[in-house]
């Protein structure tokens, strides 16, 4: 891991603002879910409420379907693919050979595996091989980077038929795959994903699959084309709505005709191609509100997440779930309880308190100039 001493405003001049917004709002989202603000609301709304069927939309759908919170990971991963062709074409710029760049890609890929796996390490088999955590968002990164990075001198119809190639791979993967018991594509526990998990780790049948990163890596190779496509024109906010609405439509048209199903954890190409349609409205109304309009009042809450998101995102995982969480309520519940808060109301005042000292240590790394990257 690096960590760069850069002047915040210089650093912030050279860079894509409204994905350090995006990657910002993800990692701000993703910090308040680990402080448990989404869980105390749900607690706090009355059963069948409107207000409990907004929260819910923080949560994931479960096997089938497609919550609000189902688009993370895909934002995630689509972000990457952005900031790659970014980084990529800064050193291509500067000089670097392929496979000076390729060792470069292998030692980050390296570190995103090494601490998605480190950051179970509350666990006492965090390091056990049948209980790997090889589902985690920066372990699947590390494999989809790879793939980006593959294709990412291509021109954009091969990148687009590989995309094409990938999707349908997994498809007959799945509907195709003959061994007894993991022989039904779309039954949670049954399926091609969860025989890889076994053969390769001894793991038995789980909801999210090792292999996700395979059909994953679309939203990577989508981002590597829309960083292109940022960096090649002023004004393409047209061309990512229009390319988003048929994406959609198409994902839920294969779910509603039951062909196939929309299922995250599987990555199911129609979850892929729902998910990435989205992932295309988000960075194209940003990009226009942002870079285009220039607005840039008011960015700064979510920009110091942004900037540091892969401190952030370990730090939140690993000291926030296992440490900071309690201890926080531990000093706020009784200073709370003064105050003549509900049990409720307190757990939601805590977790607010905690994500604040969060954000701040991010803002103090800010201030400092210091920036984390893999």
């Amino acid at each position: 891991m690096d960590i760069e001493k850069k002047n915040p405003a210089s650093h912030a001049s050279n860079r894509l603002l409204s994905l350090d917004f995006m990657r910002g709002l993800i990692m701000c989202l993703l910090a308040l879910e680990a402080c448990g603000f989404y869980y105390h609301l749900r607690t706090a709304s009355p059963e069948g409420s409107l207000g409990q069927t907004l929260i819910s939309q923080f949560f994931h759908a479960g096997w089938h379907g497609l919550h609000f919170w189902d688009l993370i990971q895909p934002a995630f991963m689509f972000m990457a693919g952005i900031a790659m062709t970014y980084s990529l074409t800064s050193q291509i710029n500067r000089g670097y050979s392929w496979n000076q760049r390729l060792v470069k890609l292998l030692k980050r890929c390296g570190w995103l595996v090494f601490w998605g796996i480190f950051k179970r390490i509350s666990s006492p088999d965090w390091l056990a091989w049948e209980a790997l955590d090889v589902t985690d968002i920066l372990t699947q990164l590390a494999f989809a980077s790879l793939i980006a990075f593959f294709v990412f001198g291509l021109t954009w119809r091969y990148q687009l038929l590989a995309c094409a190639v990938i999707l349908l791979t997994t498809e007959l993967l799945y509907r195709g795959w003959p061994v007894s018991g993991f022989d039904e594509p779309f039954t949670q526990g049954a399926n091609f994903g969860n025989w890889v998990d076994a053969v390769l780790f001894g793991q038995p049948a789980s909801t999210y699959v090792f292999i996700n990163w395979f059909p994953t890596a679309v939203h990577t190779v989508a981002g590597v084309l829309v960083g292109k496509l940022l960096l090649n024109q002023q004004r393409p906010t047209g061309l990512l709505l229009l390319f988003g609405l048929p994406l959609i439509i198409l994902g839920y048209s294969l779910d509603s005709l039951a062909l196939t199903p929309i299922i995250k954890p599987i990555a199911s190409s129609s979850f892929m191609l729902a998910s990435l349609g989205f992932c295309l409205w988000m960075i194209a109304v940003l990009h226009w509100w942002i870079d285009v309009r220039n607005h840039k009042k008011g960015l700064l809450f979510l920009q110091v997440l942004g900037m540091n998101a892969i401190f952030i995102y370990l730090f939140f995982d690993i000291v926030g779930r296992n440490w900071l969480n309690d201890y926080g309520y531990m000093i706020t519940a009784p200073l709370l309880a003064s105050l003549g808060l509900s049990a409720t109301g307190i757990a939601i005042a805590s977790s607010l308190c905690v994500f604040a000292l969060e954000w701040s240590i991010c803002y103090f790394l800010y201030r400092k100039k210091i920036f984390f990257k893999l």
